[in-house]
């Protein structure tokens, strides 16, 4: 029988975890099932704005899940503004619940260190206006069901 290893354990270790990406809450940046996440263990310093941050979101019992969202707003109390790169919400999440931040993404066999040019336009162009987007996104759903009403 195999031994599972939590992220945290995994974090404690060795210092990084690689693994598959789940869901599609971080698409366009990692695509489900295809793309690896090369995350390494948070160290003392906070969190920076733009940080794609694995974290555990608690759960009802016991341990809850781990997401990798990032961080749009750095906050003065100590927590973070979090949000999906494909989300239109977010969550506040405390600075202890942050496990580590994501430093590279392995595609089709070429590592992407977050430090690379296109991952840093990458962030720009599609982190940043991220309300604006999503409020495009929203009007543009609510013109789909309005048309399919009044065709209806």
């Amino acid at each position: 029988m195999a031994d599972t290893v939590s992220f945290e354990e995994a974090l404690a270790r060795t210092g990084t975890l690689v693994y598959t990406n789940k869901g599609v809450s971080m698409m366009p940046l990692l695509r489900e099932d295809r793309d690896l996440m090369v995350i390494a263990r948070r160290g003392a310093e906070r969190c920076k704005k733009y940080d794609a941050v694995l974290f555990c979101r608690p759960g009802v019992e016991g341990r809850g899940a781990y997401v990798l969202h990032r961080v749009l707003r750095v906050n003065d109390d100590g927590t973070y503004w979090i949000v999906g790169d494909n989300c239109a919400s977010g969550e506040t999440v405390r600075e202890e619940n942050v496990l580590g931040i994501l430093t590279a993404v392995v595609r089709d066999g070429r590592t992407i260190p977050v430090t690379n040019w296109t991952y840093r336009l990458y962030v720009r162009l599609w982190c940043a206006p991220w309300p604006l987007r999503f409020a495009l996104k929203r009007a543009r759903a609510l013109a789909a069901r309005l048309w399919h009403r009044w065709k209806g």
